[in-house]
């Protein structure tokens, strides 16, 4: 994927800032970047946590940012004030498929089940085919190493394949993060997900 091809970037981050004042500053550089690179945001619309510090970041820098938020959670997550755009939909469902929709590669950044379910989805979504997006994990302070040794340890145990592995990346970095997706090439289609024996 060559940066010209990388109008939009979807976030899927926490609605809390967390524990360590690293994820905070994480988001604020990414946002500073994208901005930099004319990369637009796409997420999940809230002004909260990691969603408003990496909203506000890009929006301070110059940015276009997008947020998609179920009406119901517009109150909870405060939604964000000053976006280029603010859709609101009825269902968490509706708010994945058109993040999916705006976005050319997504990046999970530390949050919890909210982000989990993202990160998640759109790996599945990926591994059926429904898209060929590049997906990534940025792994600030080894926030995530738990969650990839768990991806890791259904591989060895035969319930992810090596291909569906190869369909999310995990970086340390955002100048990692970029420069993987300057390189990125989609990867080949995992051929079954379930043993052919067992079906």
């Amino acid at each position: 994927m060559s940066s010209d091809s990388l109008r939009r970037l979807c976030v899927f981050c926490g609605s809390a800032g967390g524990s360590r004042s690293a994820y905070i500053e994480a988001a604020q550089r990414l946002g500073r970047e994208m901005a930099a690179r004319g990369v637009g945001l796409v997420y999940g619309g809230g002004g909260i946590g990691l969603m408003g510090f990496l909203a506000d970041a890009v929006l301070a820098a110059g940015g276009e940012a997008i947020g998609v938020i179920p009406r119901g959670l517009a109150s909870k997550e405060i939604a964000h004030s000053s976006l280029a755009a603010l859709h609101l939909v009825d269902t968490m469902h509706e708010r994945k498929a058109m993040m999916a929709r705006l976005a050319d590669a997504f990046l999970a950044l530390p949050g919890g089940f909210g982000t989990f379910d993202e990160l998640f989805e759109i790996l599945t979504w990926s591994q059926l085919g429904i898209h060929r997006k590049p997906i990534g994990i940025l792994n600030v302070d080894r926030y995530f190493d738990p969650l990839v040794a768990l991806i890791d340890h259904a591989v060895d145990e035969g319930f992810v394949s090596a291909e569906s592995r190869d369909l999310i990346e995990v970086v340390g970095s955002i100048d990692e993060w970029f420069k993987l997706l300057d390189e990125w090439q989609p990867p080949s289609m995992p051929v079954r997900w379930i043993g052919i024996e067992q079906v």
